[in-house]
């Protein structure tokens, strides 16, 4: 039979059509997927069960009786989450609930951006972050990272030369707190640098902080959004690495001035309802002790990763133990062209993200990978791992054999 021809009446600018789902490969790298294994769900079943008890009735109401901003007593706990892991003090009409960060990311970038605009980000960033940046036909400029994240005076250099050409940036994109895909974590002081730049030029600060709750030390920096002064941060965060990816819950916290413009574009009738009130009574209940459970448990998978890493690659992978998170930012010998190696992976069975993906400097991240160590288990990632050592050798002659035998000996 015959079906109608859409190509001629397609959109202009549309991504590539998306392929088929068949399933995940036998070790999958890939994705913001976390733990299955510490998925909450005895208690998150019973916060279900009290909370549709107690409450259900009002599911007949968009936004439960709660307003446009999201469940109430979400946003009261995030009230006080947010005070005490990140330092920030707001109201709960300070907060948005959306349906996940990324969400949060097209809102932010709907109130603010228009084509031709100028943003500056980190140079490795969220792939989601890059790719909507570029659908809206918007100036990249990458700035690059070294251990204490975004180089502010990176960021100086960059400002002062646009300035010179009358550009004023809509806003600077920055993962301070575990960043993606580096794990690095912003220092305090330049948090401080950056805010002073921002101050001085007059551009607003995006900071996405929706990996900060899995941290190994436990113990974070202030948000920016908690060090400013000026109401010149927008916030967003996330419920996908600390409780569970599926639920698609994150949140923007702004001023007022700002939130109620992004408020009048979230034309969607509200996020989803059942996945606030779950996540509302598993919270204030148990996420105060679920998240230590949940990092132990990670950090024994991300050192499994490196161990194994430097086993099968030895000196041919270059990485620094992230401060947290759920990747480690893998650097191969710059004869390695990660996006071949993807694909060659992939057809052993191995997911991989090649770097290009998560880098606005495609010479910079030719030889680099993301790896995802929360989902696989221990057992798959050693085997995972040395799989892959043996597709890469095949592809590009590395790692050598004795790779692993040299590393040892320098140790």
């Amino acid at each position: 039979m015959s079906s109608f021809d859409f190509t001629p009446v397609l959109a202009q600018g549309l991504p590539p059509p998306a392929v088929k789902w068949s399933g995940f490969p036998r070790y999958n790298f890939v994705g913001g997927n976390n733990d299955a294994d510490q998925v909450p769900v005895d208690r998150l079943v019973a916060a279900s069960n009290a909370v549709l008890m107690r409450e259900g009735a009002t599911l007949a109401t968009y936004g439960l009786n709660s307003g446009p901003l999201g469940y109430r007593p979400l946003r009261e706990f995030l009230v006080g989450k947010l005070k005490r892991d990140a330092g920030i003090v707001c109201t709960i009409d300070e907060i948005l609930i959306t349906s996940g960060s990324l969400q949060g990311l097209d809102l932010v970038n709907g109130l603010l951006l228009s084509p031709g605009d100028t943003v500056l980000i980190e140079q490795e960033c969220y792939q989601g972050s890059i790719t909507r940046l570029t659908r809206r036909g918007v100036n990249v400029i990458g700035i690059p990272l070294d251990d204490d994240g975004m180089r502010t005076d990176a960021v100086a250099a960059a400002l002062k030369e646009l300035k010179s050409k009358n550009i004023r940036p809509k806003y600077i994109y920055t993962i301070p707190t575990v960043q993606n895909p580096t794990g690095t974590i912003m220092s305090e002081q330049r948090r401080r640098e950056l805010l002073k730049l921002s101050e001085d030029y007059g551009v607003p600060i995006f900071e996405d902080d929706c990996y900060a709750d899995l941290i190994w030390s436990g113990k974070r920096p202030p948000a920016i959004y908690a060090m400013d002064q000026n109401g010149g941060v927008i916030h967003i965060g996330s419920f996908s690495k600390s409780v569970a990816p599926a639920l698609r819950v994150g949140y923007i916290v702004a001023k007022w001035d700002v939130l109620s413009r992004i408020l009048s574009i979230k034309t969607d009738a509200g996020s989803g309802a059942l996945e606030q009130m779950v996540l509302a009574e598993f919270c204030a209940a148990h996420f105060a002790d679920h998240v230590p459970k949940l990092t132990k448990g990670l950090r024994v998978k991300l050192d499994a990763m490196m161990e194994s890493l430097e086993e099968q690659f030895g000196t041919s992978a270059e990485f620094d133990d992230p401060k947290g998170g759920i990747f480690l930012w893998v650097k191969l010998p710059d004869n390695v062209d990660t996006m071949k190696l993807y694909q060659a992976a992939l057809a052993a069975g191995i997911a991989i993200n090649p770097g290009t993906e998560w880098s606005v400097n495609a010479a910079h991240s030719k030889s680099r990978l993301r790896l995802c160590f929360a989902s696989p288990s221990v057992t798959d990632i050693r085997e995972g791992i040395a799989a892959l050592a043996d597709v890469c050798r095949r592809e590009f002659g590395v790692p050598t054999r004795s790779a692993n035998i040299e590393k040892t000996a320098r140790a």
